[in-house]
């Protein structure tokens, strides 16, 4: 793989943010004002929890397998399944560096590389913040064939809804965008279900070894930092031109 992948660079990105507040409000609670304190805080569903928990394991160089394991939610993807390339992309909706991939980059890396099926691509959810832990709930309510479009509303309006407290209203104004009733909406908070799959998703990340977003595997290797198109056509190029075939190339 490219020196670029293992260059010892400061990582450009949004951090995870698990010094928040970790204690819970059940879904239906209000933003509580003048801060976070442990017994005040806003509604963050993707928290750690506020009780013991052992040191999470960290795997060190996972597997293609491990990287691509299926999890408790349907992978949200778009591309032939058995393009030679997988690229997935661990997201939160407030990180302005994923609004800036999905504003820049994206368009021409589907353009080139995933309509023309070379590359899937997988959007895995990674959610920092309270705000963005609520509309990552309302983007997985989402019918299915308007997930990508009701993320890319999220990232092209970010100014529109995201704050620092937790303001479901801007969020709705988005979804409804979609189709999305608020009836809909406001059923998705009470899917205790969805939201416990939801932390398992960025859970797992966290054992892959994402460490914030955007975080990418290309084809089961981890890259923390932002890609552009030229990084892009540097680590795919050369696997496309071997065909190695899908989720074959080195992972270590």
């Amino acid at each position: 793989m490219p020196a670029l992948l293992i260059a010892a660079v400061a990582v450009a990105g949004c951090a995870d943010e698990s010094s928040l507040s970790s204690a819970l409000q059940a879904a239906g609670a209000q933003p509580v004002s003048g801060g976070t304190s442990a017994d005040q805080p806003q509604f963050d569903p993707f928290s750690q929890s506020s009780g013991y928990r052992p040191a999470r394991e960290v795997i060190k160089n996972p597997s293609v397998a491990e990287v691509m394991k299926p999890g408790p939610l349907p992978e949200m993807a778009v591309g032939r399944p058995d393009a030679p390339v997988t690229i997935i992309k661990y997201a939160s909706l407030t990180c302005p560096y994923c609004r800036q991939f999905q504003l820049t980059t994206y368009p021409q890396l589907k353009r080139e590389y995933i309509d023309t099926g070379k590359v899937r691509f997988i959007l895995r959810e990674f959610p920092i913040g309270f705000q963005s832990g609520a509309a990552t709930i309302a983007l997985r309510c989402a019918k299915p064939e308007k997930y990508f479009e009701l993320y890319g509303k999220f990232m092209s309006q970010q100014n529109a809804w995201v704050s620092q407290e937790v303001r479901r209203d801007p969020i709705f104004k988005i979804a409804s965008q979609v189709g999305m009733t608020r009836a809909e909406f406001d059923a998705c908070y009470e899917n205790q279900g969805m939201i416990a799959a939801l932390n398992q998703v960025k859970e797992r990340g966290r054992t892959l070894g994402v460490i914030g977003t955007p975080n990418f595997f290309v084809n089961g290797k981890l890259v923390k930092t932002v890609l552009g198109m030229p990084e892009i056509r540097q680590m795919v190029d050369p696997i496309i031109a071997g065909q190695a075939g899908p989720h074959t190339a080195a992972a270590n």
